[in-house]
């Protein structure tokens, strides 16, 4: 059984109600069809605004009702308002929208999971040699700092249990342990060292080829080997390294997902067609 097999047959078993507040899109609504005849989740439009909605505003976050109205009467974040409220169990978003709008409605409607302050994303990557990866950064956070690249190793380590098993974290870097010097490389270490005090299976600073060919890591002093999880420093690696595996290596790239957050959201990319809306939101259940 595949991966992409197993997470469907994950979110048959859920079988999560998620709220889709771009029904309008075509594919959203073909994507939205499918998922519901196969079992995978039960979509769900958007409600009227109601109470719930308003406490969870008003309340939670201490708002004035008029203008959680005001924000209510915005889909992205009337369907961020039905996860925190409980009417839905996870929200998919984006085809129509840029991710900064639907992180920003799911970071005041959500809120962030107590343990992390750094909202962040990731991409499962399905090759056609049947290895299966994640990604991390590749769509939020620009140039992050130690602290907030140890939260997205974080949130990616807990994303990838529950997708690939045990996961194993290699921070990326242009240097493997010890062989180069500069600020990045310094940041990447910092935030190993980190991890490790955290207790989370992980190595950097380290090269892409020492992390995926253990031949190679063990010429550069790696002994671990079989890393699933790979963390980029930057937003700039991190988009570029898995559009060249989509179009070098014919790489199915699923998501960008949103982590960090109480309750799952997905921020599709807007290119995304209805198989991958599909896709999208099977991995967002079973991880949920």
């Amino acid at each position: 059984m595949s991966i992409l097999e197993k997470i469907y047959a994950r979110a048959q078993e859920r079988n999560a109600r998620v709220v889709f507040p771009e029904l309008d899109d075509p594919r959203v609504a073909k994507a939205a069809a499918r998922l519901q005849a196969d079992g995978l989740c039960q979509p769900m439009p958007l409600t009227d605004i109601c109470d719930d909605q308003i406490e969870v505003l008003t309340k939670a976050r201490g708002m004035k009702e008029a203008i959680a109205r005001r924000l209510l009467a915005k889909p992205l974040y009337r369907a961020a308002a039905m996860v925190a409220a409980g009417q839905a169990d996870a929200m998919v978003a984006g085809a129509d929208s840029a991710t900064k709008r639907v992180i920003e409605a799911a970071s005041i409607a959500i809120g962030l999971d107590p343990k992390i302050k750094t909202p962040s994303s990731f991409f499962l990557m399905l090759f056609p040699d049947g290895r299966s990866f994640i990604f991390a950064d590749c769509a939020v956070n620009v140039a992050p700092s130690q602290e907030e690249l140890v939260d997205i190793a974080c949130a990616t380590a807990a994303s990838a249990q529950g997708l690939l098993g045990a996961p194993r974290v290699a921070l990326l870097s242009y240097s493997t342990a010890d062989s180069g010097q500069g600020p990045s490389v310094d940041l990447t270490r910092g935030a190993a060292n980190a991890l490790s005090d955290l207790g989370i299976d992980s190595f950097g600073p380290i090269q892409a080829d020492a992390a995926l060919n253990q031949a190679i890591g063990a010429k550069k002093g790696v002994q671990s080997g079989d890393f699933n999880v790979l963390v980029f420093p930057d937003l700039n690696a991190g988009n570029i390294g898995y559009k060249l595996c989509q179009e070098l290596a014919s790489a199915q790239a699923l998501g960008p997902f949103l982590q960090g957050f109480r309750k799952p959201v997905c921020d599709l990319s807007r290119g995304a067609s209805v198989e991958d809306i599909v896709a999208a939101t099977a991995v967002t259940v079973a991880t949920g």
